[in-house]
């Protein structure tokens, strides 16, 4: 899915226009990290696949409602590879 980026769990702020995206709750809080702003997941590059297109996008947030796998997109990055009016889509990414 996609959300609308602001000031995230990273410390950064982020807008619509940015490849930037929120990693699941699981994944993030793994990390164990006492401050968000320093999480080892904050500022890594992941591509994200669909199709036959795809993004490289930055980890800024942090996803509560995500499934474990489950990346929260910038409109910017969803609509790059996938059409707004579908939602939640099958997705495969990989971390840079």
């Amino acid at each position: 899915t996609f959300y609308a980026p602001g000031l995230g769990s990273c410390g950064t702020d982020a807008t619509d226009d940015d490849f930037v995206a929120a990693l699941s709750k699981i994944l993030f809080d793994a990390t164990g990290s006492a401050n968000a702003n320093n999480n080892p997941y904050c500022g890594r590059k992941a591509f994200r696949q669909e199709g036959g297109g795809g993004v490289t996008i930055t980890i800024v947030d942090r996803c509560p409602v995500c499934k474990k796998y489950d990346l929260d997109l910038s409109p910017a990055a969803y609509n790059a590879i996938g059409d707004a009016d579908a939602g939640r889509i099958p997705i495969k990414w990989s971390w840079l």
